[in-house]
């Protein structure tokens, strides 16, 4: 994705944001044909509307652009986000601050973006001169990554299966260096019998993907990433509505391959690795099959919709061989946790009480929701199986996003640190910087956090 930043001198078209408060006093400096002009097109301020301040020339003076007011309960600070699909094509920049410029900055860059690869679906024509004190390629390295994940995520399975899904961790592995590695067959079906059982049934092979990266002397920072690039449910098949956006499904992937890309980019000081489970879930396996984990524990299966955690087990049981400092993995895994925290709000899971202050923290600074959930111990009991150690799906329905995450936690041992996310990975209607469809989600918050820790 280009850089939406003007690095010229060329003369910039000024955007005013302006609020409910502060409309009057700014109404009140404009000249008077500009004044009659909005009165007349009856601009009031309202957040998200704009208007175009016609020049004596005929050309645009500037651009009124409506905020909420600083007190607002429910202010967006990624409102500017919306600016790129209402500007005439051309150079702007911020004629006063909005309420965090840095913020503003970002959402006009991700706001820029749209998904074009099977139709023409042209992209704003418009630069922003960078705000005073803006750090641009660091906005920039974030958009870019939103935009990879959005890419990823918005193309449907029929391109974006497990091999197409390794060829872009390949391309990601070349770009900057880091060693590559792909499991597949006899191999992965010998050591990584959770996966391979998920993908076994499809004409497109499951595979374990793997990128290494950085100064093995650095804390070491394992990745793991949700790789389901189609889910139909298995056996207990998902309805026609529950299966139209399951293209989604390996959003996890998706976004944890941003996530690196950053990483790798800002050259952080750390030894990365990713792991992606890539599969299909096809129908294969059955309710009450049982199968063994890479780590040893047997896992009967109460519901074959619920592939998920299981592709997930098997690739956290192999990072946690290594005793990572940090281990995180994303994944979209439950619709209890959209029940209960609904598509923006992705929850997270961790028993280090540092770490989840940090993530609550790097979480609010950049716009990028989160909201902790408690590994809570006595739903363990749940997941109790009377003919297998554990069962991947406890009857009842009752906290199934907990009980996903402590399922996860069964194979996590070793790791100093270890952090979950339930993620949606879509955006069902459009927000201002954030497009209808796939959704960077998680990764610029972890990544702040990456960059605290390990700059």
């Amino acid at each position: 994705m280009p850089s939406v930043f003007e690095t010229t001198t060329t003369a910039a078209t000024p955007i005013t944001f302006v609020t409910k408060a502060t409309w009057d006093a700014i109404r009140g400096e404009l000249p008077a044909p500009a004044r009659q002009f909005s009165a007349a097109n009856d601009f009031a301020a309202k957040p998200g509307k704009s208007l175009v301040l016609p020049a004596a020339d005929g050309g645009i003076a500037q651009v009124l652009f409506g905020l909420e007011d600083a007190d607002h309960k429910a202010r967006d600070p990624f409102r500017p986000g919306a600016l790129p699909g209402l500007l005439p094509p051309g150079v702007y920049r911020f004629a006063n601050a909005p309420h965090d410029t840095r913020l503003a900055a970002l959402a006009f860059a991700l706001g820029c973006y749209r998904f074009g690869r099977y139709r023409a679906n042209k992209v704003p024509e418009v630069r922003l001169v960078p705000p005073d004190g803006v750090d641009t390629a660091e906005i920039t390295r974030m958009a870019d990554a939103a935009a990879l994940a959005r890419d990823l995520i918005n193309t449907p399975s029929n391109d974006m299966g497990p091999a197409e899904l390794a060829d872009v961790a390949r391309d990601l592995a070349t770009r900057f260096g880091a060693a590559f590695n792909c499991i597949s067959g006899d191999e992965l079906a010998q050591n990584f019998p959770l996966i391979h059982a998920v993908g076994m049934a499809s004409t497109r092979a499951p595979r374990l993907i793997e990128l290494s990266w950085g100064d093995p002397a650095h804390p070491k920072v394992t990745l793991v990433g949700k790789g389901v690039c189609f889910d139909t449910g298995g056996l207990d098949l998902k309805p026609s509505s529950g299966m139209l956006i399951m293209k989604k499904d390996m959003g996890g992937a998706a976004n944890v391959l941003a996530l690196a890309q950053m990483v790798m980019d800002a050259k952080l000081k750390v030894r990365l690795r990713v792991l992606i489970p890539a599969v299909e879930n096809a129908v294969a396996f059955r309710p009450l099959d049982i199968f063994k984990s890479r780590k040893g524990i047997t896992v009967e299966i109460g519901n074959t919709d619920a592939e998920g955690r299981l592709v997930l087990a098997d690739a956290l049981a192999l990072a946690d061989e290594e005793t990572p400092d940090l281990l995180v993995d994303l994944g979209t895994l439950t619709g209890a946790a959209r029940v209960a925290l609904g598509p923006d709000l992705p929850p997270f899971y961790t028993n280090d009480e540092a770490l989840a202050g940090d993530v609550a923290s790097c979480a609010k600074s950049e716009n990028d929701p989160l909201w902790r959930m408690p590994l809570w111990p006595a739903y363990d009991a749940w997941l109790d199986s009377k003919t297998a150690d554990i069962t991947n799906a406890p009857s009842g329905g009752f906290a199934g996003s907990i009980t996903c995450a402590l399922f996860l936690q069964r194979f996590v041992e070793h790791a100093r640190s270890w952090l979950h996310v339930d993620i949606y990975g879509w955006t069902p209607s459009a927000k201002p910087g954030r497009p209808e469809g796939g959704e960077c989600q998680a990764a610029r918050a972890i990544y702040k956090l990456l960059s605290q820790r390990y700059a």
